[in-house]
């Protein structure tokens, strides 16, 4: 490295993005159970074990006031094609509740695919190397001492203004992982509401928020293509 001050710094700001970068692509292309060596995912595990339980027993409750708002009476129920109708939701929502983790890992899984078939097409199967160009060190260099200090004093802004970004940038993933965990652990209750006809939505815009959720590593791979 050089002993100049300012290439110094400017050594140093890209050393911190470079650091960043990495972890934070690694992070994108890790899976919840391999977050942090799998210990958080095996405590949202046993938290969602123990909320699907509870979402067991909405389900019945949802199912019974569905009924009761969509049909107009007791013999419209015991019509047999209103019937089976009735009874397929009922199977379908409790097959969720019952194997949503499960589904929930296969739709992460299939943004994974996309989020490494976007990296490989773009030629970024790893986190690029920031360098600092040569011109830039031998320019630096050829400054006297005065006009070094103004440099100087930029490069330490630069410097801050880099850290604080990558900071933002690691912690928003890290965010991601947290949003992944919070659904994870309470989603037996929403996949509940898939029993009753009116409350049906609401398990509707849970999988688009999760799916929303998981795109978000897609969402960051493009923005790093483009320099965002």
């Amino acid at each position: 490295m050089s002993d100049n001050w300012v290439v110094q710094n400017l050594q140093n700001a890209l050393d911190t993005w470079n650091k960043y970068l990495s972890e934070i692509w690694q992070l994108i292309t890790q899976s919840p159970e391999q977050f942090k060596g799998g210990s958080i995912w095996s405590v949202i595990v046993n938290i969602h074990d123990a909320v699907r339980a509870i979402g067991l027993v909405l389900l019945v409750l949802f199912f019974v006031v569905g009924v009761m708002k969509t049909c107009g009476s007791f013999a419209e129920v015991k019509k047999p094609e209103h019937a089976l109708k009735l009874f397929i939701r009922f199977a379908i929502a409790k097959g969720v509740v019952t194997y949503g983790l499960e589904l929930m890992i296969a739709l992460f899984n299939i943004v994974q695919g996309l989020v490494s078939t976007i990296m490989n097409a773009a030629g970024f199967g790893t986190a690029q190397q920031t360098v600092l160009p040569q011109e830039i060190v031998t320019a630096v260099e050829d400054c006297g001492f005065f006009e070094s200090i103004p440099l100087w004093a930029v490069t330490l802004i630069g410097g801050l203004i880099v850290t604080v970004l990558s900071f933002i940038m690691i912690m928003t993933v890290y965010g991601r992982f947290f949003k992944i965990y919070l659904y994870t652990a309470i989603a037996p209750v929403p996949f509940s509401t898939f029993a009753g006809e009116p409350t049906q939505n609401v398990g509707k815009s849970f999988i688009k928020s999760y799916a929303a959720v998981c795109l978000e590593g897609a969402d960051r791979v493009v923005r790093e293509m483009m320099g965002l």
